[in-house]
C-alpha cells in the first residue's frame, strides 16, 4: 500500500506522492535515456526502413489496443515486493517509483510505451525529445496515484475501471498519429 490510511505515517500522503513521482519520473527518464544511447545501433538502417518500421509497430499497437490483433505484452511478471516500502519508507517510496518508471520491472497494459520505445530507438531523436518522452511516462503513471489520492472517494476505482478501457485506446490513437504526421515517409 503506498499511502498511510491512518496519521501515524511518519511521512504525509502529499509527500510520499511526491517521493513516488520523483522515483517515476527518474526511472522513466532512465529508461528514454537507455533507449537514446542504444539508438545508434540502428543508424545503419536507412531512414526509409526505420520509418516503415516505426510505423509498422504504432499499427500493429494500434490494432492490439482496438482488440484486432491479439498480441501479448512483454512483462516481467513479478511485482515489485512489498519490503521495498517497509524498510526504509521515504527511500523505498523513491525505489518503488523508480522501478515503476523503469517500465521493466512490472506489467505495462497499455500498447503505447511498447509503440514509443522503438520509435525512441530506430529515430535518433534530440536528447530533449527523449528527456520529454521518459518524463510523460513517469508523470503518466503518476496521475493515477494523484488522482486516487485527491480524489477522497471511495468508489473512484470502479469508475476509472469502467472508463479504463477507453484511456489506451485513445493514447494509442495519438500516439500513431504524431509518429504518422512526424514520420520522414510523410509528403510535405
Amino acid at each position: 500500500m503506498l499511502f498511510s490510511p491512518g496519521w501515524r505515517a511518519s511521512t504525509g500522503q502529499g509527500g510520499v506522492l511526491a517521493l513516488f513521482t520523483a522515483g517515476l519520473l527518474l526511472g522513466g527518464v532512465l529508461s528514454a535515456f537507455a533507449l537514446w544511447l542504444l539508438s545508434g545501433l540502428a543508424e545503419p538502417i536507412p531512414e526509409d526502413g526505420r520509418a516503415l518500421a516505426i510505423l509498422a509497430v504504432a499499427l500493429a499497437g494500434l490494432l492490439r489496443e482496438f482488440g484486432v490483433l491479439p498480441l501479448r505484452l512483454p512483462q516481467n511478471a513479478r511485482q515489485i515486493p512489498i519490503d521495498v516500502l517497509q524498510a526504509r519508507p521515504r527511500l523505498g517510496t523513491v525505489r518503488f517509483g523508480f522501478e515503476l518508471g523503469t517500465g521493466v520491472r512490472t506489467y505495462v497494459t497499455s500498447s503505447v510505451p511498447y509503440v514509443v520505445a522503438p520509435a525512441l530507438l530506430l529515430s535518433h531523436p534530440d536528447l530533449a525529445v527523449v528527456v520529454a518522452a521518459g518524463l510523460g511516462f513517469g508523470a503518466g503513471r503518476a496521475v493515477t496515484a494523484a488522482v486516487s489520492l485527491w480524489s477522497r472517494d471511495a468508489d473512484w476505482n470502479v469508475r476509472a475501471a469502467s472508463r479504463m478501457p477507453w484511456l489506451p485506446r485513445v493514447a494509442a490513437v495519438g500516439v500513431a498519429a504524431a509518429l504518422l504526421l512526424v514520420s520522414p515517409l510523410m509528403p510535405g
